[in-house]
């Protein structure tokens, strides 16, 4: 969350040169819980006007991390070709984790070894769940209850208990452990507890969860790329030499050009005149390019938080509107 960011003067973020502290506790400082694209570009800010910078980076470091503050040398402004010219090839920071996925934190309810089937079983029936973990206090697992465990147990003729009904020995991981190690667990068993550091179960990732994530960051990956490749599309009434004009390659090529470089390209009035888009205000295409290309070199750093609502909508509305003038 942004709103309650606040900033910290240089002079005091130089005095913590040489310390180290908790992400959490270096987070606080600002006003802050938890990173995302807009406070992380507010956090950087602060650090490079103090000159000061974080080992491991806190913009991509585990949240239960380490931060070592250190003095770093003053570089220069990076242009909009530049930042456009690192993403096609930036990879993950990190791979992701367990903890990454909303659902692991988000808490897990449980019923007690001692609990009665019947209980369990319409606690599964109000909550809509497919798996209920028996658990003893906030830590020893015992087992999970689920409609498959009860269905064979009911197969014996006998009359089932919750200890009978449940599987004895359920999956589970900890939020730091990679998540596409455990992915054919999760489709195998249709789901994975979650252990917090502390040892204490907080979540369960389901199979409709990894879905779910996955197609949450992917989206605007597929968004980004219909966005470039209708671009292209209407940028080839152009001729080379007004490709090379904004180019920094000089290749005259469309297919080579960044982000950065279709907006130049786009905010000349000789090449907006042959485009022939008459009914759209130049000056309010390129401001929402800009926007587009800004988020576009967020999302190319694939990191595991999901892009927020309000740049997804930006994406959204300018591939839409793109798809009204290039078919």
């Amino acid at each position: 969350m942004t709103d309650g960011f606040q900033a910290v003067e240089p002079a005091a973020l130089v005095k913590m040169v040489g310390k180290t502290i908790p992400t959490a506790e270096f987070l606080t400082m600002f006003g802050v819980r938890v990173r995302n694209h807009d406070n992380v570009a507010r956090i950087s800010a602060c650090l490079a006007e103090a000159e000061v910078g974080t080992i491991p980076s806190f913009t991509t470091c585990a949240g239960t991390a380490e931060l070592h503050l250190v003095k770093t040398k003053p570089t220069a402004v990076s242009t909009e070709q530049d930042e456009d010219e690192l993403s096609p090839t930036a990879m993950p920071h990190r791979a992701l984790q367990v903890g990454d996925l909303p659902s692991a934190r988000n808490g897990v309810e449980s019923v007690s070894p001692d609990t009665d089937l019947a209980a369990a079983t319409m606690l599964m029936r109000v909550k809509n769940y497919s798996q209920l973990p028996v658990i003893n206090g906030t830590a020893d697992l015992r087992g999970v209850l689920t409609w498959s465990s009860i269905a064979v147990n009911l197969e014996t003729g006998k009359q089932p208990t919750l200890s009978s009904a449940m599987v004895k020995n359920p999956v589970s991981a900890e939020v730091h452990h990679q998540l596409l190690a455990h992915l054919p667990t999760i489709t195998e068993h249709g789901y994975l507890l979650v252990r917090a550091n502390d040892g204490k179960f907080c979540g369960i990732i389901t199979s409709g969860d990894v879905s779910g994530h996955f197609e949450t960051m992917a989206r605007p990956f597929f968004l980004v790329g219909d966005i470039e490749a209708r671009l292209r599309k209407c940028l080839a009434v152009l001729d080379q030499e007004a490709v090379k004009a904004v180019q920094k390659r000089k290749t005259g090529k469309i297919a080579d050009l960044t982000f950065g470089e279709y907006k130049y390209l786009i905010n000349n009035e000789v090449n907006w005149k042959r485009i022939g888009w008459t009914g759209v205000p130049r000056d309010q295409f390129v401001h929402r390019l800009d926007k587009v290309r800004v988020i576009r070199n967020e999302i190319a750093h694939f990191r595991p938080q999901p892009l927020t609502s309000g740049n997804l909508a930006t994406l959204e509305e300018f591939a839409g509107l793109l798809r009204q003038y290039v078919p």
